[in-house]
């Protein structure tokens, strides 16, 4: 029996198909479509036998039930990894696989246009453990070899980046890590499997909010860690070491969405492109930072390696400080002031770029994040024209 409910497909099959059906077999569960909301601690063994030796699929509820192997296995079938950890949130995403890799007098490279709370966990509980940590430039590409030492163990990109969406060269940074004997994680939040699988560019460990995308409803918070081979088993020993499970009923719902995210996905780009092309030619704006228009530096680094875009980008204002910054913001109607994104409403945040410490680009003005919803977007096009006269005015 397969471990999802695509066995019953032959050949490839479409994303949309994949999504509808990988994760679990519905006639396993008497034909039920979704599998069972499992809420479990405690196991059952059948006999003390058993119990010693650990002889069954489930033997606690920290290791995995029916719910969250049904969305492990469709999270590895998108992925093409050996194996997916659930964990409750994107950040945790993050700091599971760094303290399961990094250990005290490790060397550990991070791109500087990370996600600030990547940053402060590196800062603050990486450092205070021992582990070296370093900052690059996201346009490094092979150049990192100049920057690596005998002791890094670990190189972790983000691409695009957060904020400022500059695309790294994914590919040239896994061969020089490689030849190292650097294992390479990314964060692939922006994109999702959808348009860009890690591994299938030599990434060991591939990361993502599931709060975004896959969640897409804005009322859920949970992280999947995916893993190659070579590195699935110490991923999973130190998962279980640490405990850092999530729960049924969080993972349920991420499930669910995950079956609607492909069109939902579909719909995030086609709006944004449409309104970042736009704002290309909106009085009071200096720049567009989305990789997907061919006006972005590294616009064609993206074409190579991406299959699509998600609906997060962000705008430089011409001109202006946080006044303007907050005239924009404070102006809009249907955008709202709040961090996170990948549900159906749209976000716009104010972008503090001072804890960089070498990707330190001058900008023209101040600088909005903008995530764009399943809204119609003539009605987000002229509530972005109210925050852009609102900043003229300030």
């Amino acid at each position: 029996m397969a471990k999802d409910g695509s066995e019953h497909f032959s050949g490839g099959i479409g994303i949309n198909t994949r999504l509808a059906h990988s994760g679990n077999n519905p006639h396993d569960y008497f034909g039920f479509v979704n599998p069972p909301v499992v809420h479990a601690s405690t196991v059952l063994f059948r006999d003390a036998a058993s119990m010693a030796a650990r002889s069954q699929k489930y033997t606690y509820g920290t290791r995995g039930t029916p719910t969250t192997d049904a969305l492990a296995h469709a999270i590895d079938a998108l992925e093409g990894s050996a194996g997916t950890i659930l964990v409750p949130s994107g950040l945790a995403a993050v700091t599971v696989p760094l303290l399961a890799f990094v250990s005290a007098g490790d060397h550990l490279l991070i791109v500087d246009t990370v996600y600030h709370p990547t940053r402060n966990f590196a800062d603050t509980m990486l450092k205070r453990l021992g582990v070296e940590v370093e900052y690059y430039a996201p346009d490094v590409g092979a150049g990192i070899a100049a920057l690596i030492k005998p002791n890094t163990k670990v190189v972790f990109t983000e691409s695009p980046a957060s904020n400022t969406f500059e695309v790294q060269d994914i590919p040239a940074i896994v061969k020089v890590a490689h030849a190292a004997g650097a294992i390479v994680m990314m964060d692939n939040t922006w994109a999702t499997p959808l348009y860009f699988r890690p591994l299938d560019h030599g990434v060991d460990i591939s990361i993502h909010a599931a709060t975004k995308y896959p969640a897409g409803h804005s009322d859920v918070l949970l992280g999947t860690v995916s893993a190659n081979d070579s590195c699935w088993k110490h991923l999973y020993e130190s998962f279980c070491t640490l405990g850092c499970c999530a729960g049924p009923d969080d993972v349920y719902q991420v499930l669910r969405g995950l079956r609607t995210m492909g069109v939902r996905l579909e719909h995030h780009q086609r709006s944004t492109l449409a309104i970042a092309s736009w704002l290309e030619g909106q009085k009071g704006v200096a720049r567009v930072l989305h990789p997907a228009l061919p006006s972005h530096p590294d616009h064609d680094l993206w074409k190579r390696d991406f299959s699509g875009s998600s609906g997060i980008f962000s705008i430089v204002l011409a001109g202006g400080g946080q006044k303007q910054q907050h005239a924009f913001l404070d102006a809009l109607r249907i955008f709202g002031l709040g961090y996170s994104w990948g549900g159906y409403e749209s976000l716009a945040v104010p972008v503090w770029l001072g804890d960089r410490v070498v990707a330190k680009a001058p900008y023209e003005g101040p600088l909005i994040r903008l995530q764009i919803g399943l809204e119609d977007v003539d009605d987000l096009k002229a509530d972005i024209l109210r925050g852009l006269t609102a900043a003229a005015a300030a």
